[in-house]
C-alpha cells in the first residue's frame, strides 16, 4: 500500500474536484466514506494475516516454516499496509475534528466600477467602489436523515458602514437582502435550517426531504453559474431573496429520470407589534398586513446532461413606499396587491454527442418568465406598476458558459436578459450593485471570466454588466410609487421630468473579484 497514494486519498475527499460542485456537507460525506472504507480494508487485511498465521501454524512442519520467508513477507507487507491505513483514517479524522460539525469559510474581495446614465443625461458613478464579504458555513449531520444547515455573513465597503436616516436609506435593511448589501461589519443569519429526509415516505417507494428555518433563496439555479456557486432551491429568474420559511422536496426519480416537485411557502413580511406595547408582537391593524408566498417547483426530467425545470409562486400583500398627502416620500410601506408568478428553463450540460472536447464541457440555457399583478383596491393608494388594472410581464433569458481556454478548471459565460414593460421579478438579493439585471424592463447584456488560482480554493473573475433600461421602476418595489413604469423617453416630459435625474437610463458595473473558499 502506498502511503502518499492514501493521503491524496484523503486530501481530494476534503477538496473535492469542484467548491461549486460540492458542499462542505458533501466533502465530509465523502471522508466519512472514505473512513469506512479504510476500516474495512483493515479488518480484511487483519482477517487476511490471522488466517495465513493458522495454516503456518497447523499444516507447515517446522523446518519448512523456518526456512519459508515469502508468507513472512505477505505478513510484513500486511502489517504495513494495515499501519499506514490506521495513521491515513488517523488524519481524516484530524481533519473532521472528530465530530460532525463542519465549518467552512468564504471571502471574497471584491472592486468595482460603477456607471450610471440618467433621464436628463446626467452621469453618477464611482470608479472604484470596494467591498468586503464573508461568509460562515456551517453544517451538522446528527443522523443519516436529519442534518442542520446554516451561514453567517457579513458584506461592507471599505471603510464605511451605511448608517443614514434619510429617506429611502432604511430600505437597505429590508430582511430581504440583509446579507446581500454593502452594509456593516455586523454577523447575520443569513440561512439556518435542519433537512430531514427519507428514501420512503409513509409505505410508498418516494425519497423525500422536509425543511424549515432562514432558507437559502439567492442564486438559485441559472443565476448560480456565473456567480460560482452551487445553486440554491429557486429559479433565479424570478426570485432571490433571502426568506424565511419552509420547503419539501419528493423524488420520482424511480419513474421519470430526475423528476421530482417542491413544494415551498414563506413569510417575508410579520405583521407583528414591537416588543414594550400593551400587547407584544400583536397584530396591528394600522400596520400591513403578512406577506406569504408559496410556490411550487417541478422539474420534469433531468439527467445530467438534459435538464427542464419550472417554478410558479404566488405572493400576497405586497408593498410599496408610502407617500404623504403632498405627495413627499415616508418611511412606511403601503400594500398594493398580490402577484402570479411562472417561470421555465432548459438547460443543456454538454453541448451536443461527444462533438468535442469543448462543447462537451459548456452549458446552454434558454428560460422564459411572465408575472401578473392582482392590485388591490385601496382607495388612493389603488394600483401596481403604474396601472389601476391587472397587467403581465414577460422576460426572456438566454446564456452560455464555457471553458475559460486558459485552464480545465476557469470557464466563462456571456448572458442576456430582457424584460417588458410590466416585468416584475423578487430578484432584489441579486449579486449585481447596479441592480438586478434579471429585474430589468429593457435589455441586459452581461460576460465574465472566471479562473481559478489554486486548486478550487483561491479563485478571481472579472465581469461587466450593461443594463439598458425602456421603462422605469425596475429595481422598485410593486406599486405605482417606486415601481411605476413609465417609458425612460418619456420622463422628460412628464411630471416626473423635475426628478429625472434620479431615473437611471443605462448602468454599467465592471467588477474585479478575488475569492477564497474553503
Amino acid at each position: 500500500m502506498n502511503k502518499p497514494l492514501l493521503l491524496s486519498l484523503a486530501v481530494g475527499a476534503l477538496l473535492g474536484t469542484n467548491a461549486s460542485a460540492q458542499s462542505m456537507y458533501d466533502r465530509f460525506n465523502a471522508m466519512d466514506l472514505e473512513m469506512k472504507e479504510m476500516k474495512k480494508e483493515i479488518a480484511s487485511l487483519k482477517a487476511k494475516n490471522a488466517s495465513l498465521h493458522e495454516v503456518q501454524e497447523i499444516d507447515e512442519p517446522k523446518e519448512i516454516k523456518s526456512e519459508s520467508t515469502e508468507d513472512e513477507d505477505v505478513k510484513k507487507n500486511t502489517h504495513e499496509e494495515i499501519e499506514d491505513l490506521e495513521e491515513s483514517i488517523s488524519e481524516l479524522n484530524k481533519a473532521t475534528s472528530g465530530n460532525h460539525l463542519k465549518l467552512g469559510v468564504d471571502y471574497r474581495f471584491a472592486m468595482e466600477n460603477l456607471g450610471y446614465k440618467m433621464a436628463d443625461k446626467s452621469t453618477n458613478g464611482n470608479d472604484a467602489f470596494m467591498t468586503n464579504r464573508f461568509w460562515m458555513n456551517m453544517d451538522w449531520l446528527a443522523t443519516q436523515n436529519l442534518s442542520f444547515s446554516g451561514q453567517l455573513a457579513y458584506n461592507k465597503a471599505f471603510g464605511q458602514r451605511t448608517d443614514n436616516d434619510t429617506i429611502g436609506y432604511n430600505f437597505e435593511n429590508f430582511d430581504w437582502i440583509a446579507n446581500e448589501n454593502a452594509y456593516d461589519d455586523v454577523l447575520r443569519v443569513r440561512s439556518a435550517y435542519f433537512l430531514y429526509r427519507n428514501d420512503t415516505f409513509f409505505d410508498s417507494n418516494i425519497p423525500w426531504t422536509f425543511s424549515i428555518g432562514r432558507r437559502s433563496s439567492t442564486n438559485g439555479h441559472l443565476i448560480n453559474l456565473r456567480d460560482d456557486d452551487k445553486a440554491a432551491s429557486p429559479m433565479g429568474h424570478t426570485i432571490n431573496v433571502e426568506f424565511d420559511g419552509l420547503s419539501s422536496k419528493f423524488s420520482f426519480e424511480n419513474s421519470v429520470e430526475g423528476m421530482y416537485v417542491k413544494l415551498c411557502a414563506g413569510r417575508a413580511m410579520s405583521n407583528a407589534a414591537h416588543k414594550f406595547t400593551s400587547a407584544p408582537y400583536a397584530s396591528e391593524d394600522v400596520a400591513n398586513p403578512n406577506i406569504d408566498l408559496i410556490g411550487l417547483i417541478f422539474t420534469p426530467y433531468s439527467n445530467g446532461q438534459y435538464t427542464i425545470n419550472t417554478q410558479y409562486y404566488y405572493a400576497n400583500n405586497l408593498i410599496d413606499q408610502r407617500y404623504s398627502s403632498l405627495g413627499a416620500p415616508t418611511q412606511s410601506f403601503d400594500t398594493v396587491g398580490a402577484m402570479h408568478s411562472f417561470s421555465a428553463n432548459i438547460m443543456i450540460n454538454g453541448i451536443g454527442d461527444n462533438w468535442g472536447d469543448f462543447l462537451d464541457d459548456s452549458t446552454l440555457f434558454v428560460s422564459g418568465a411572465m408575472t401578473k399583478t392582482d392590485p388591490y383596491d385601496r382607495g388612493i393608494y389603488t394600483g401596481m406598476l403604474g396601472a389601476t388594472d391587472s397587467k403581465v410581464g414577460y422576460s426572456g433569458w438566454i446564456g452560455l458558459q464555457t471553458p475559460s481556454l486558459l485552464s480545465d478548471e476557469g470557464r466563462m459565460g456571456i448572458e442576456y436578459n430582457k424584460g417588458s414593460r410590466y416585468w416584475r421579478s423578487i430578484t432584489y438579493g441579486e449579486d449585481t450593485n447596479i441592480g438586478s439585471k434579471i429585474a430589468a424592463r429593457g435589455d441586459a447584456y452581461e460576460v465574465y471570466f472566471t479562473e481559478y488560482l489554486v486548486e478550487d480554493i483561491l479563485s478571481m473573475q472579472l465581469r461587466y454588466t450593461y443594463i439598458d433600461y425602456k421603462y422605469s421602476g425596475s429595481n422598485g418595489f410593486f406599486g405605482n410609487t417606486t415601481g411605476s413604469a413609465m417609458k425612460i423617453a418619456d420622463v422628460m416630459n412628464t411630471p416626473m421630468g423635475d426628478i429625472a435625474g434620479s431615473v437611471v437610463d443605462t448602468a454599467q458595473d465592471i467588477r474585479f473579484y478575488i475569492r477564497y473558499k474553503y
